[in-house]
């Protein structure tokens, strides 16, 4: 993996150099953008990247309300940088549709760790996981195809960010086996669960709002085995 380029967007100018510097030495093409206006317009204008990383905390628009514009019009992954107690920030942002976050002050080290998974579980990289799915699968009228990392209901195609994309995938792939939080965590965002870690369980929630528009609130897919993990309901028949 070389050679992507990254949109950093924070205020803090010094800090943006530093990763800049850093991811650079990793291979990656970084441009940094110090408001969410400029990276607004930067994008607007037909500039197209790997992966976002947005700060939550900026002066004017704040990271959250820029990917609030965002993600209804493109797919690109995005890291957010929070405070490390802003644990709401963190779910808010994760429910808008950001892939991962990461507390401030960023370990670069970490930063580039978190930028490489989401990369990976965003098809960047073949997944290498007897896991997931090789070919389309189909379960309770839903349809996942791994290569195009597409889903559809019918004629209607569900919106995911890679990160729920791959939550989908496990599950549909062991339909009717509970697969522990503890697995689906280290398959789906490559770290260690960890106390108080609720990233998997926003990600398994807006999944099942996205489906339930289509499919409707009374048709169950996904289901909490409570003290075990989640469960995709096999189809009948």
């Amino acid at each position: 993996m070389s050679g992507e380029r990254l949109l950093l967007v924070d205020d803090d100018v010094e800090l943006c150099e530093l990763l800049a510097d850093y991811l650079g030495h990793e291979q990656f093409e970084v441009d940094c953008c110090y408001s969410a206006e400029s990276a607004l317009q930067r994008l607007r204008q037909g500039e197209s990247y790997a992966l976002l990383i947005l700060d939550i905390q900026m002066p004017g628009a704040s990271g959250l309300e820029l990917l609030q514009q965002l993600r209804p019009s493109i797919r690109t992954p995005v890291i957010m940088l929070t405070g490390r107690g802003d644990e709401i920030d963190r779910i808010l942002g994760l429910e808008m549709g950001a892939d991962d976050y990461l507390g401030k002050p960023c370990n670069p080290r970490e930063l580039l760790a978190r930028i490489r998974a989401v990369l990976r579980r965003s098809g960047q990289e073949p997944e290498q996981d007897s896991l997931f799915p090789e070919r389309p699968l189909e379960e309770q009228g839903i349809r996942l195809d791994p290569g195009l990392r597409e889903v559809h209901i019918g004629q209607e195609t569900v919106e995911l960010t890679s990160a729920e994309f791959n939550v989908l995938a496990y599950l549909m792939q062991n339909a009717g086996q509970i697969l522990t939080k503890e697995q689906l965590t280290e398959r789906v965002l490559h770290r260690k669960l960890t106390a108080y870690d609720r990233a998997l369980d926003v990600h398994v929630s807006r999944v099942r709002q996205k489906l339930a528009r289509v499919l409707g609130s009374d048709i169950e897919v996904i289901k909490t085995i409570r003290s075990q993990g989640y469960q995709f309901v096999r189809s009948r028949g």
